[in-house]
């Protein structure tokens, strides 16, 4: 039995916990994994070419581009308050932008990254700019001239009506583009937009945004535990932009996060000010072994599982027992949901998996162990404050424990 402090996690070798969804998918070349990146929105960054290319150096001096880390994305606001008079093009604020996009493109693109820009599907973005609803083929050409690589792409002042359509027109507008641009959709979940989502972007935001404290986490990982089977190579739910390192959740609630969002293979786009990074919240997006998850050549999502004698999952609550494939294993979480818990995961109760002696490895410290279940006695705490703690078991079956754990 581990002593821990919230969550353990879990993988064994060779099962498959949920039927795919073997709807077309989207080949634009780019997106196979899901994508790692910075926002400048959840920290309230302006977005200049200056913060921009600052954000782009700390992922150097960080060592965050060697980790998977490379996009720059600049969030609403980042254009001039009307199209280009004359061609009706997009234009960058001049103010913010003063030699243009490309040139902060091109000193991105210098660095080994990649720079992506918000859109919106309606008349205008939320915060009043313009849309780009009826121009989609003249923006996704002013975006692959300035060497844009990441397109997020919103849903304020949009029609009523079915949303797909305006999505599948810059889909295949980015397509015919010349240019390779992963396409972020940002419906908030509407039209169950899960079900579409993979044959027209790289990933799909499954509600509206996060908030920094854990409620919010909590509630995004409960309720779309339901959709996990939808994520597969190349189109992943898009959890939202992180909170990890903007000051209001714990040190545990930073891992738990990270985690949750690393198992249900959402994005991995950091929103925070990197230039003010304490060391604890840098140790958590710096951790190779939960990025692996999330970067697993399988690319399928986690989601939760029923032992026997529990109860069964409310929609729209924090489980604690989750499971998830890998490439190599199974990843399993334990999550203490409500206060001190003694959660115990008997592999034999995963699903697909089978009785058996297992090894497992824990991912924040190294440390190693085998046996036919795992066991985490939680610290005690209520959800707000809960302490989460990552355990992953790449199992393998008991003659092979003398295999090198990676």
């Amino acid at each position: 039995m581990l002593t821990l402090h919230g969550l353990l996690l879990a993988t064994l070798s060779g099962v498959i916990l949920c039927a795919p969804h073997n709807a077309k998918r989207l080949n634009n070349g780019v997106g196979k994994t899901p994508a790692m990146g910075w926002n400048n929105y959840n920290a309230q960054i302006s977005p200049t070419a200056a913060n921009a290319v600052a954000a782009a150096n700390a992922f150097i001096s960080l060592g965050l581009n060697k980790l998977g880390y490379q996009y720059i994305n600049l969030d609403d606001g980042w254009s001039a308050s009307t199209r280009n008079s004359s061609t009706k093009a997009l234009q960058p604020d001049p103010a913010k932008f003063p030699n243009g996009m490309k040139a902060v493109a091109d000193q991105i693109h210098a660095l080994g990254l990649k720079i992506g820009l918000y859109g919106d599907a309606g008349t205008a973005t939320c915060s009043g700019f313009p849309g780009s609803l009826g121009y989609e083929t003249q923006d996704a050409d002013t975006l692959a001239s300035w060497g844009i690589d990441y397109w997020k792409y919103d849903n304020c002042a949009a029609p009523s009506g079915n949303s797909e359509p305006r999505y599948q027109a810059m889909s295949s507008a980015l397509l015919n583009s010349g240019r390779t641009i992963l396409y972020s959709l940002c419906n908030w979940g509407a039209d169950s937009v899960w079900t579409w989502g993979a044959s027209v972007g790289n990933s799909w935001r499954v509600g509206g945004d996060i908030s920094n404290n854990w409620n919010s986490i909590a509630n995004i990982a409960g309720n779309n535990a339901a959709i996990a089977s939808y994520a597969q190579l190349g189109g992943f739910n898009d959890f939202d932009m992180m909170e990890v390192g903007n000051g209001m959740l714990t040190a545990a609630e930073e891992r738990a996060h990270f985690g949750l969002w690393a198992i249900s293979k959402s994005p991995l786009i950091l929103g925070t000010d990197l230039s003010k990074i304490t060391a604890s919240s840098l140790s958590v997006i710096s951790n190779k072994a939960v990025i692996a998850v999330n970067q697993d050549s399988l690319g399928k999502a986690a989601t939760t599982f029923q032992p026997s004698g529990q109860s069964a999952p409310v929609s729209g609550q924090l489980y604690p027992y989750w499971a998830g494939p890998l490439s190599d294993g199974v990843v399993i979480g334990l999550v203490a949901v409500n206060g001190a818990a003694t959660l115990s995961a008997s592999f034999a109760d995963v699903p697909g998996v089978g009785s058996g002696t297992y090894g497992w490895t824990e991912l924040w410290s190294g440390a190693t162990g085998s046996g036919t279940s795992v066991s985490a006695t939680l610290a005690n705490h209520d959800m707000v404050s809960l302490d989460l703690l990552w355990i992953s078991a790449r199992a393998w079956k008991s003659y092979k424990l003398t295999r090198h754990f990676p």
